[in-house]
């Protein structure tokens, strides 16, 4: 069995692969995503990444698609104690920004469609910096006070404003971020690795990447040539027209072969040996996608490989 990993300080133990639910009610019906989420769960996952924006960039949709799939699910289930839900506020059509009105009016209503009486993990999804961080953190601290969520995030952050807000927090004695969600993969290591992931390891938080897989690149499907069907190409192609992508592609091969395992497991490996990395965040469409990133929670790679692999994507 899989051991959980502690998320940062607070008292959350979650698997070592966070199942980003972005795909649900986007490119994955309400059947396929309950498959993928029993699967998941079946493997011993209990860590559910979403947000109230997924999925209204889709044409006919409102946004919170993807958080009505997972409250339905956990109702059927009976298993909403078992899982560590996270969501995310500021997006939201509905509720733009990250105002005191609007993170308590967002939070009520990803409450309504998760369908539960509290939020394990809300992230701010990205700063708005015209808001001052005590507005912000004080919201938050209401919202825990108040039992519905257990612990607080951040994501799309700069350092100085994460740093700012726990400042604030250790100051006033109000909740305080205990994870950081950043967008970090091996051919994206430039926005987190440096400042942001200082703040990071002096002040104890836990980081969960998202674009784990680097929106599909890194599971060694795109390649000069090939057109790959996904409503995501676009974004993955783009790495191969760079000098770091098809080098990230040759090491993870070979490590791949070695170890008789798939490229996005490597890719999601790596990641996951990071210092400061919880759980790195993927998604998957359909059951079958969803062995690859298993995984995850036994590949161990030797540190030659990683150290490869870091030179590679350097």
């Amino acid at each position: 069995m899989t051991s959980l990993r502690k998320l940062g300080s607070s008292d959350l133990e979650v698997f070592p692969l966070a199942l980003g639910g972005n795909v649900f009610g986007w490119t994955a019906d309400e059947a396929s995503s309950f498959a993928v989420l029993d699967a998941y769960a079946a493997a011993g996952g209990n860590f559910v990444d979403t947000a109230d924006s997924y999925s209204a960039w889709v044409e006919g949709h409102t946004g919170g698609e993807s958080e009505t799939i997972v409250g339905k699910w956990t109702k059927a289930r009976g298993n909403r104690s078992d899982v560590v839900i996270a969501t995310k506020v500021s997006q939201h059509p509905d509720f733009q920004g990250l105002s005191a009105a609007n993170i308590r009016a967002a939070a009520d209503a990803s409450l309504r469609r998760l369908d539960t009486d509290y939020i394990d993990l809300y992230y701010t999804h990205f700063d708005k910096p015209e808001v001052p961080v005590e507005e912000i953190i004080g919201a938050l601290d209401e919202l825990v006070k108040a039992g519905k969520v257990r612990h607080i995030a951040a994501s799309n952050i700069t350092p100085e404003r994460l740093q700012a807000s726990l400042d604030f927090s250790d100051r006033e004695g109000l909740a305080r971020y205990v994870a950081l969600q950043p967008h970090y993969n091996l051919v994206s290591r430039d926005t987190y690795e440096g400042p942001l992931q200082d703040v990071v390891i002096r002040s104890g938080l836990a980081a969960v990447p998202y674009f784990a897989l680097a929106a599909g690149f890194l599971t060694g499907k795109y390649r000069p040539g090939t057109t790959v069907d996904s409503a995501r190409a676009q974004g993955a192609a783009k790495h191969l027209a760079t000098e770091r992508g098809p080098r990230v592609l040759t090491a993870l091969d070979e490590i791949a072969a070695a170890h008789g395992a798939p490229v996005a497991t490597v890719a999601l490996a790596w990641l996951a040996a990071q210092p400061t990395v919880t759980a790195p965040i993927a998604s998957a469409r359909t059951v079958e996608q969803l062995p690859a990133l298993l995984e995850v929670a036994e590949l161990r790679l030797s540190e030659e490989e990683l150290g490869r692999l870091t030179e590679a994507s350097a």
